[in-house]
């Protein structure tokens, strides 16, 4: 591993929005890390919580352990916050956690920068999403799947371990094994869902890809990719552990941001990642094998087979309610109903 005198400095940024539930597992997965303490910065930026997540911040900066800074996000939206935090970031590399992330071990940080020590390589992640048995149900599923939306297993387009195709993704990309993780080559027409839930990115490298008030994580790379061909990073062989939610409402509204989203700001030419050019046939599948039912089934059969665990009954709902909540957007849209989704109530 690097010598901690090598360390390269770190700017972790937290975007919160009523975070209570879970910003104190994630802060102290934090401070439990075997990183140097002076090249470690965490910038919490809050979207204007009425909950205890300030209070929660507030407690972990008066342990003086690290430097911590809460800072306003007047555009309250996660994408707007990691915008804010870069900011105002002043690391060498800038770390995206999420406030419903934890670091799995202690030496979680040293392992994601290890390979940083190759120059070429401008950004690291984790290979999968860590599983535990004490987590919700929904938690576990996402977990094992190795994805928070299901139709991204149909088009083939994900980017942790999925327990039912064995594969970190199903894109055609280069790789190299290394000590600790995967050389991952990149090009525009390969380019997997990367950015969110343990992200590390050279600060410097990140500027470059243009940072307005909204930073949309998927779409970094795909920036960078605009003015090169390839890009180098890091499939770290550890996971993180990603609260994704608790129970099927949650699981729903959820998803129904992610699309109505998705149609705002693409509307408004804000999205640059290249879901146009994904394969059109998983997505037939995928609603093909919605409305058949049996398929998906089948499905939860592969991944209890490589993972018992009867949360992959979940799979067949998880499909059915995001045909439902996708299908229903996409007529709306199609019919000229457009709309933005408030945050004014929104938590985690």
């Amino acid at each position: 591993m690097i010598p901690l005198q090598q360390s390269p400095s770190i700017s972790i940024t937290i975007p919160t929005l009523n975070s209570e539930r879970v910003l104190e597992p994630c802060l102290e997965s934090i401070f439990n890390q075997d990183y140097p303490r002076d090249r470690l910065e965490i910038l919490i930026v809050d979207g204007g919580s009425t909950d205890r997540t300030i209070p929660i911040a507030s407690a972990y900066a008066e342990r003086g352990e690290i430097l911590l800074q809460v800072l306003h996000n007047r555009l309250q939206t996660a994408e707007a916050g990691k915008a804010v935090g870069v900011e105002n970031a002043r690391g060498e590399v800038v770390a995206f956690i999420d406030s419903d992330n934890i670091l799995p071990d202690p030496d979680w940080l040293r392992r994601m920068v290890e390979p940083f020590q190759d120059n070429k390589i401008i950004a690291s992640e984790p290979l999968e999403y860590t599983y535990r048995k004490s987590d919700g149900f929904i938690t576990r599923y996402c977990a094992l799947l190795g994805m928070n939306d299901p139709l991204c297993l149909f088009i083939g387009n994900y980017d942790r371990y999925c327990r039912i195709t064995g594969r970190w993704t199903d894109l055609p990309v280069v790789q190299e094994e290394r000590e600790g993780y995967l050389l991952v080559q990149l090009d525009r027409e390969h380019l997997p869902t990367i950015g969110a839930n343990g992200f590390l990115i050279r600060r410097d490298a990140l500027l470059q890809a243009g940072i307005g008030n909204y930073l949309f994580d998927i779409d970094v790379l795909a920036n960078l990719l605009k003015t090169t061909h390839t890009i180098f990073m890091a499939k770290v062989k550890t996971g993180i552990v990603h609260l994704y939610t608790s129970d099927l409402k949650t699981f729903l509204r959820k998803q129904r941001r992610r699309i109505v989203d998705y149609f705002q700001y693409t509307h408004e030419g804000m999205r640059s990642y290249p879901w146009t050019t994904q394969q059109r046939r998983g997505l037939l599948k995928f609603v093909v094998w919605s409305l058949l039912v049996f398929p998906l089934f089948a499905q939860s059969v592969m991944g209890m087979s490589r993972k018992f665990d009867l949360c992959w009954l979940f799979h067949p709902l998880a499909c059915w309610a995001t045909l439902w909540i996708y299908g229903t957007e996409v007529i709306r849209r199609k019919s000229g109903f457009t709309r933005k989704l408030s945050r004014a109530t929104w938590s985690q």
